[in-house]
């Protein structure tokens, strides 16, 4: 990227910023900080187990240990994943100067976390002695390598040489080799190319007249295969690997939030039918959903309920004729109005206050417009208008005897609703950490852009240390997510059970596209807080990111329930 003055390059040498022997020295520090979680696992399942079992009021009296927990192993997983991305790289010659950079800085940055402070959020700093790690325990962590990379990894001159180089026009679109393949990542020049072309130029004036997509973009989508994406192709779809919905997922989501969430309905949906449908449901749906001829919502929360969907009143009976009628009201309803399927969670068996009396419907609709969102009997709702994410629109929805064929309970199962839901998480939640890149990715090239040609005092905004810091940071923080999420597909497709992994990268990847869109906000200074500025609107979009697919008290709490069963 071109910019006026002398170039940060030729100010920073390599030698002045990168340790000596670093792939060695954060090996060691991973390891150090895999046996400091262990011991952090120790300590809190002590406080919430009772003869050896997780007793659920305890485990709330100790939402700060165990969430604490949770963030930790997040922190653990990710760090390891930084390393085995560093050796690949290394031995495949393409870890260059701002790969080691991001690598380097990544550990000297978390490490610090870990010991001094690690943020669950603006206001929550965790401490080791938070989870009763003892003066002692933290010792285990003083060995040369993460005191070497506390002291040394992190500082000025390795976030300005990075930056530097981010600068100076040769590094990728990425700022750094993703670890991918060559498929996909011409995958992701194909939908980069396309994003740039087709939704970055109208998507802020979609987000500020509040206007759905347009249907032009979703047909294009569909014939370029997204919503098949990872459909077998027996059923219609490419077949690709997980990896390739998060490729596609980022770029499109660099685009706007709302196209990179498109195609999240279908995978949905697609992985309830995969997971759970019956064959003859599996031949009518997945061909319709790959090529984009069906184009479906999931209606599972409820007013009240939020991530309790244990507690949902939604009910389906079930006729003399064998078919349902569905009561109940809906809410947080993404794309509602236009779609042709609903996957609907719903109560069908009498007596039964939680899970175990839940289904899961596939019920066909007819699709509305703006004018007229709802066509059917027995169904209406209302717009819930909202500060980002809007180029679906957000609804509530009642069922007021609404009609739903009886081949359309899914897998031609009662009872079966939430365990089938619950197979959907993973995939569900690996496509939205990729959708937090995507929007942190665009808020870098954003505040990136913006500093280089905005001048203060003589001098371009980049020239300032704590800019340009923030502008590491954030391509620091996005390599670190980008490697979280890899892996959890990895796993998903090596058909490894992968909830964990997912839930961590959700959950990191939520606090990196807020950190990236407020401080690239920062950046812009008063000009972020005008409407008319892209940034204002990647900042609207970021936020929604820690609370759907699992708010993320709720994501560490299952993380942390995982870790200590």
């Amino acid at each position: 990227m071109p910019h006026d003055g002398q170039p940060m390059s030729d100010a920073t040498s390599r030698a002045d910023a990168i340790l000596p022997d670093l792939l060695s020295l954060t090996n060691d520090a991973a390891t150090a900080v895999e046996a400091l979680f262990e011991k952090a696992r120790g300590s809190v399942s002590v406080r919430v187990k009772i003869d050896g079992k997780i007793d659920a009021d305890l485990l709330e009296q100790e939402q700060t240990a165990t969430h604490g927990l949770a963030w930790l192993a997040t922190y653990s997983q990710a760090l390891r994943q930084m390393q085995q991305w560093a050796d690949r790289m290394d031995a495949e010659g393409r870890f260059g100067e701002l790969e080691t950079l991001l690598h380097q800085i990544a550990f000297g940055e978390y490490l610090w976390q870990i010991y001094g402070g690690l943020p669950m959020s603006q206001g929550e700093i965790l401490r080791p002695q938070d989870m009763g790690l003892s003066q002692d325990d933290q010792r285990d962590m003083m060995i040369p390598a993460v005191m070497t990379l506390c002291n040394g990894g992190n500082t000025q001159a390795a976030r300005t040489r990075l930056v530097a180089l981010m600068r100076d026009g040769t590094a990728n679109a990425t700022f750094g080799a993703t670890g991918l393949n060559e498929e996909l990542e011409m995958i992701r020049d194909q939908f980069r190319r396309w994003s740039t072309d087709k939704v970055v130029p109208f998507a802020h004036e979609w987000h500020l007249k509040d206007e759905l997509i347009p249907m032009a973009i979703i047909d294009e989508m569909a014939e370029m295969g997204v919503f098949g994406l990872t459909i077998p192709e027996e059923f219609g779809g490419l077949g690709m690997p997980k990896a390739a919905m998060c490729v596609v997922s980022e770029e499109l989501s660099r685009g706007y939030i709302g196209v990179g969430s498109l195609g999240t309905r279908s995978e949905i949906a697609a992985e309830l039918i995969l997971c759970g449908g019956t064959d003859a449901q599996k031949e009518k749906w997945l061909p319709r959903l790959a090529s984009g001829e069906t184009l479906p919502t999931a209606v599972f929360t409820e007013p009240n309920t939020g991530s309790d969907l244990g507690s949902l009143r939604t009910k389906g009976v079930k006729g003399d004729d064998g078919n349902w009628t569905l009561n109940g009201n809906k809410t947080w309803i993404t794309h509602a109005a236009r779609t042709h399927m609903m996957t609907v969670l719903a109560r069908t068996i009498p007596g039964t206050d939680d899970y175990r009396g839940l289904s899961m419907f596939l019920a066909e609709k007819t699709p509305g417009t703006d004018e007229a969102p709802w066509q059917d009997p027995g169904i209406s709702g209302g717009e819930i208008e909202v500060l980002g994410y809007r180029g679906m629109k957000e609804y509530t929805v009642n069922f007021d005897d609404f009609k739903v064929d009886g081949d359309n309970l899914l897998g031609h199962a009662e009872g079966q609703g939430f365990k089938q839901l619950m197979q959907t998480f993973e995939s569900a939640r690996i496509q939205t950490a990729a959708r937090a890149i995507g929007v942190a990715q665009a808020a870098l090239d954003a505040a990136l852009a913006y500093a280089e040609t905005r001048n203060q005092f003589g001098k371009p905004l980049i020239a300032f240390p704590r800019v340009a810091n923030k502008l590491a940071m954030m391509a620091v923080d996005i390599m670190v997510t980008r490697q979280l999420t890899y892996f959890s597909a990895a796993e998903k497709d090596a058909d490894r059970r992968c909830d964990l992994e997912a839930g961590m990268a959700k959950l990191l990847g939520a606090r990196t596209a807020w950190a990236a869109a407020d401080n690239g906000l920062q950046i812009h200074g008063g000009n972020g807080f005008a409407l008319e500025y892209p940034i204002s609107r990647l900042l609207c979009d970021a936020r929604i990111l820690n609370i759907f697919e699992g708010a993320a008290e709720i994501q560490a709490q299952v993380i942390a329930r995982r870790l200590l069963s």
